[in-house]
């Protein structure tokens, strides 16, 4: 009857509610509304689990036996649980933790073994000392370990992401904090495990000593790194963006910070994974933390009968006009695209071509390459000269 009862019941309420009868269309809480509107599927375990809940007082008072209905009221339940997993959960773990943990735990429950069998598993134990390691409690530890894990990284990017919105703190301060609470979740997580797995804290201040120890020289790198990275988000070194030379001559930019080391994402798609503690030992080049506007020169040369009074204004113009590249009356006269004499070459004059720009000229600012071409074609359509090396041979007479 109660099966009967909340199927109607769940049928009437998809048909005439608004919320469930159609799908919802786009527009304001689309999000909110679809899930309202996939719901209507725990309508029938819901209300079955209600119905029985009814039927049990009902039981109780005119037959003075629910037993049998509490039974059907607890595979309701599991019911529930299945049906919300198949339609919500999307998680492959907490799916799997729900199938074979919490579903078997609950039909021990309503067969009363439940209480036996964590009992039974009480009793496999392992004491060293004061310390008491129990089948049930590393049971206990694998399922809430796992969900402690999985909630953790969980709150760790959701964290990391709303720190990193905060515009009004500069990148590196925003990186300090989320490290910071990346940190702080690791060590509120391994402490919970502990305390899930039944081992007192004050238990392990007589291993800590010698774990510290022991850790300090194994893990000695590991340590090194993640401190000399907090030290240089403190100091603000770098951060996420920046432009980074190393000594070796790589190069790239830097796209993420972690415990561990930093990895630079070269121009031509490679990542480079450098330890934290490298930047604290050896030298690097910053190339846009302070400042995004660089340097750079371009060198040709020109035959010597070439009219320097007319170049000069032709190679600050060419220049001037590509796009990336800073002019105008707006920008220090320093700044501004020149042309000059480096030096007498042997076969003729060394031009230097200095100009500025935002950013590394590579990647998507490439400004270099464009310059050379439209320098080419400017000599070109003014007839100058690019000379190359002569050599002039004279053959001597033979002598009598």
């Amino acid at each position: 009857m109660a099966i009967v009862l909340a199927y109607a019941s769940a049928a009437f309420i998809r048909t005439r509610s608004p919320i469930f009868s159609a799908e919802p269309r786009p527009g304001p809480y689309a999000s909110l509304r679809n899930q309202m509107y996939a719901a209507r599927l725990l309508l029938f375990p819901l209300l079955l689990i209600v119905a029985l809940a009814f039927s049990v007082d009902l039981s109780g008072l005119l037959f003075q036996q629910s037993q049998l209905v509490r039974i059907s009221q607890s595979v309701a339940v599991v019911f529930m649980l299945y049906s919300l997993i198949n339609h919500f959960v999307r998680n492959k773990l907490v799916r799997r933790l729900i199938v074979w943990i919490l579903i078997p735990a609950s039909i021990l429950h309503i067969f009363d073994l439940l209480e036996s069998v964590v009992a039974y598993l009480d009793t496999i134990a392992l004491e060293v000392g004061n310390v008491k390691i129990s089948a049930y409690g590393v049971l206990r530890m694998l399922i809430f370990g796992s969900l402690l894990f999985w909630l953790g990284r969980v709150s760790r990017t959701a964290g990391q992401r709303i720190i990193r919105k905060q515009e009004e703190l500069d990148v590196g301060t925003r990186e300090v904090f989320a490290k910071l609470f990346e940190v702080v979740l690791v060590i509120v997580i391994f402490i919970l495990l502990l305390q899930v797995l039944g081992i007192n804290l004050t238990t392990l201040a007589v291993f800590g000593g010698a774990l510290g120890v022991g850790l300090g020289f194994g893990l000695q790198s590991i340590a090194s790194n993640f401190i000399s990275g907090i030290i240089l988000l403190l100091d603000r070194s770098f951060t996420v963006g920046d432009y980074i030379e190393l000594e070796d001559g790589r190069a790239g930019v830097i796209r993420e910070l972690n415990m561990r080391s930093a990895t630079l994402e070269t121009f031509d798609g490679k990542d480079i994974m450098v330890p934290n503690e490298r930047f604290m030992t050896g030298t690097f080049v910053n190339w846009t933390h302070k400042n995004k506007k660089q340097r750079y020169s371009l060198e040709l040369q020109v035959a010597y009968s070439t009219d320097l009074d007319m170049l000069f204004p032709l190679l600050r113009q060419v220049v001037a006009e590509h796009p990336q590249v800073l002019s105008g009356d707006s920008v220090p006269i320093e700044e501004r695209p020149d042309a000059e004499i480096k030096q007498f070459g042997e076969s003729g004059i060394d031009i230097l071509i200095e100009f500025w720009m935002e950013g590394v000229d590579d990647g998507s600012n490439r400004v270099g390459a464009d310059l050379l071409l439209m320098i080419w074609y400017a000599l070109k359509e003014h007839h100058v000269e690019i000379p190359f090396p002569q050599r002039e041979v004279t053959i001597l007479g033979k002598t009598q």
